[in-house]
């Protein structure tokens, strides 16, 4: 039995997992005006954490024949998650978290823009080297001599950072109180750079075509475009550069601890996934360029991860294949307020009493990410059962945010 609810707006239909959790007005018509577009192919699957966002729906699955919407992909290009468990048990961690939040928050970079929010004080020989033996350094010269308004990010600077705003680092637990690193970034300011330009270039391209659209922010390049294939090699570049840059912190922060806590090994293979990113797949008779805007690949029997807030569980999942998604699920519990609606409504002690237990920050700066800030993320997993099934279950006990 489908556990989704169709929507009709006019154009191909929208299936949404979205039993038993908030679905915004705004975010609504963000999915109609994309449904109405012609490059869709089939229909479109809105996640149970899916929220308004600029010109696309985060939480959406846009399937586009000959053509993508750079906007739909966003300027956080390739962000996405990364976890892994360690032999240690909640036993091996000391009385106080305060000292292990402190030594993560010195070995990674965080919060901040442009070079505040990355190596300010010298880039260590460890992250040069990755950006050079990947030969992350030698394809951006070639994207960048082409569009030199790319030219000037911060690349190697914001190799191993983590950024603001929803990013975090957390140690968590599982249900057999083993301790896991779980994070969450993307391609930093590059990323940013790469999306702000193809976003702007496939806007005047649309308008040159004299093609009008219910929202700008919607424009796209179909494959016989001047700028198609280049835009495809920047983007892969930054989902390519986003996963190393999870590494390099994962790495370091496994180092952090390796040097205070008791001797451990790493059991499990890491997860790392993007949900932020476009890739080649075949649906419903077609190749397709899907768009996971906020969603995660859930293939049958691929692992993903499900983030829920400061002061709630995150779930490692198995994906069920489910093709009616397009083969997604969610990428997290999904705002259920903005940012600015956050930090009117709720105040320091609210914050505080949400993250009891979580050695974490309780000032001001982060109001807009507290646990009422977000939806349900029980309801939100319970919206998608047919799309994923729950391997583990982790409670944070850090959780490092810029």
């Amino acid at each position: 039995m489908a556990q989704y609810e169709t929507m009709e707006a006019g154009g191909v239909p929208v299936k949404a997992w979205i039993k038993g959790v908030p679905f915004e007005p705004e975010a609504q018509m963000q999915l109609g005006n994309i449904s109405r577009l012609p490059i869709v192919h089939s229909h479109i699957a809105a996640m149970p954490d899916v929220h308004m966002g600029k010109g696309a729906t985060v939480g959406s699955v846009i399937a586009t024949k000959g053509a993508i919407i750079p906007a739909a992909v966003g300027v956080d290009i390739g962000c996405g998650m990364m976890a892994m468990r360690t032999s240690l048990t909640a036993d091996d961690l000391p009385e106080s978290l305060a000292g292990l939040r402190s030594d993560i928050e010195a070995a990674v970079p965080h919060g901040g823009v442009g070079i505040k929010g990355g190596w300010k004080d010298g880039i260590p020989n460890s992250v040069s080297n990755r950006f050079r033996s990947t030969g992350l350094d030698v394809a951006l010269e070639k994207i960048e001599e082409k569009h030199p308004a790319i030219s000037g990010a911060n690349h190697v600077v914001h190799l191993g950072s983590l950024g603001s705003g929803n990013h975090f680092i957390e140690v968590c637990l599982d249900e057999d109180n083993r301790v896991w690193v779980m994070l969450h970034s993307g391609s930093r300011g590059i990323g940013n750079r790469i999306g702000t330009y193809f976003i702007s270039e496939a806007k005047e391209s649309l308008i040159k075509k004299g093609i009008g659209l219910p929202d700008k922010d919607l424009s796209w390049f179909e494959e016989s475009d001047p700028l198609f294939d280049d835009y495809i090699e920047a983007l892969l570049w930054a989902q390519d550069f986003a996963r190393h840059n999870r590494e390099v912190m994962m790495d370091r922060v496994l180092n952090v601890m390796r040097n205070s806590l008791p001797t451990f090994k790493i059991e499990k293979a890491a997860v790392n996934c993007h949900h932020n990113y476009v890739a080649k797949e075949h649906h419903y008779g077609a190749d397709v360029w899907l768009t996971r805007k906020g969603a995660v690949s859930a293939r049958e029997g691929e692992l993903g991860i499900i983030p829920g807030s400061m002061g709630a569980r995150s779930y490692i999942v198995r994906g069920k294949g489910n093709e009616e998604s397009f083969c997604s699920c969610s990428h997290g519990a999904g705002r259920a307020l903005s940012r600015t609606k956050a930090k009117k409504k709720f105040s320091l002690e609210d914050h505080r009493k949400a993250t009891e237990g979580v050695e974490c920050r309780k000032d001001s700066g982060v109001i807009d990410e507290t646990p009422a800030a977000y939806k349900d993320i029980d309801a939100v997993m319970a919206a998608q059962t047919d799309l994923v099934e729950i391997v583990h279950t982790l409670k944070q006990i850090v959780c490092v945010k810029g």
